[in-house]
């Protein structure tokens, strides 16, 4: 689903788009100039996404720049073989300053803007750790490509292609105490969602996005915590979005949920929270079944009941922390499970702007697996945000 940029963005902006730092070539003077320019408020000039998408792949795992903000996202549930298990999130965001492309004779100059969260779930020893960083686009510091291969990158945290189809891929990452370093196998097509991959977000031609996921990677590799590695394997879902003003006016936050079931389904079940209480009918979610088809599911088609809550001592904030969730999949019968956080704590907080709780899940009833929710808006609402 869709994830956020922290608004910090506008002032990192002041500091990145304008200076010349270094003489690449290491045989001139290094200088250094401060050219501030005017962040663009005006989305106008921006694209939007409000009709059909001609969807090419591997070209659309890449960057959108026409479009303000975009995101890759990864979240995966990975074992040892004596079973300790961990969760990981790797995402890596876009936020484009201006739409138009930047010309300059500086390197390091440029219209874009880079952000990168990492957590590692550490479920048998009860700790969360996670870390961001930010960069700019300029003197390769961060960016995302399609040709010759996929990558997106913030230094040295990357996703990369291993063939040029870019169904086997790698993560590598390392936050000090913490490391992922894994190879993830495409095993299905991709999923569209929405309509198509057109993915609404309110009733407002252009709030909306354009979305699609691989729900299911076959993942394998180490986690490093501290000092000691684990080889895992496991699944990662996969979700790439690009949009301008994606979400209505009035929305407050979102719930969000990839599922893995152990038949070999995948589900998306979202809903956006709005400021008077209700639920956004607008956005729905996506069954894809074992053969790779999958069937949209209206908002109505899905329904939450909140089992449990969770008061975090980093924000104060109250989430939930356990849900019911019965699906309408088109059987003779709902298909109804029980969603728990494999850890309370996993709170990404004191991030810049916007707190959120993002974790591993345990799925339970009809049907077992496991998956990733994501809790947005009990902490800073996120209204005008995106």
């Amino acid at each position: 689903m869709w994830r956020w940029i922290a608004l910090a963005v506008a002032a990192l902006a002041l500091l990145v788009f304008g200076f010349s730092l270094i003489d690449s070539s290491g045989g001139g003077q290094v200088t250094a100039r401060t050219d501030f320019g005017t962040v663009a408020d005006d989305t106008s000039r921006y694209a939007r996404a409000d009709a059909p998408w001609e969807w090419q792949f591997p070209r659309d795992f890449g960057a959108h720049p026409e479009f303000q903000t975009e995101w890759w996202y990864y979240t995966g549930n990975v074992k040892t073989a004596e079973g300790r298990h961990f969760g990981y999130q790797f995402t890596i965001f876009r936020r484009a300053i201006w739409p138009e492309a930047v010309e300059s004779d500086s390197e390091w100059r440029s219209g874009q803007i880079y952000m990168a969260h990492f957590a590692v779930s550490d479920v048998e020893g009860g700790s969360y750790y996670h870390q961001q960083r930010f960069s700019r686009e300029g003197a390769e510091l961060a960016g995302a490509v399609a040709e010759p291969r996929y990558r997106v990158w913030l230094e040295d945290w990357q996703v990369l292609a291993e063939d040029d189809a870019a169904e086997i891929t790698s993560i590598r990452a390392d936050g000090g105490r913490f490391a992922v370093d894994l190879r993830l196998e495409q095993t299905k097509p991709v999923a569209l969602q929405g309509q198509g991959g057109l993915s609404p977000k309110s009733d407002e031609a252009g709030n909306a996005s354009y979305y699609y996921s691989l729900t299911r990677l076959a993942t394998s590799g180490s986690i490093r915590i501290g000092e000691e590695t684990f080889t895992v394997s496991g699944a990662t879902w996969k979700d790439h979005e690009f949009s301008t003003s994606a979400l209505g006016g009035s929305a407050q936050g979102w719930d969000w949920f990839g599922l893995q079931l152990d038949d070999n389904r995948e589900l998306m079940l979202g809903q956006i929270r709005l400021t008077d209480g209700g639920r956004e009918p607008a956005f729905g979610g996506l069954l894809v079944n074992a053969d790779g088809s999958t069937r949209y599911l209206d908002s109505s088609d899905f329904t939450f009941e909140v089992t449990d809550t969770w008061l975090s001592p980093h924000t104060g904030a109250t989430y939930p922390a356990g849900w019911n969730i019965s699906i309408d999949t088109g059987e003779a019968e709902p298909l109804d499970i029980t969603v728990t956080p494999l850890l309370a704590d996993q709170e990404l907080h004191g991030s810049g702007g916007v707190d959120y709780w993002e974790g591993a899940v345990r799925i339970s009833g009809d049907a077992t697996g496991y998956g990733y929710a994501e809790l947005t808006g009990y902490v800073q609402a996120m209204t005008g945000r995106f």
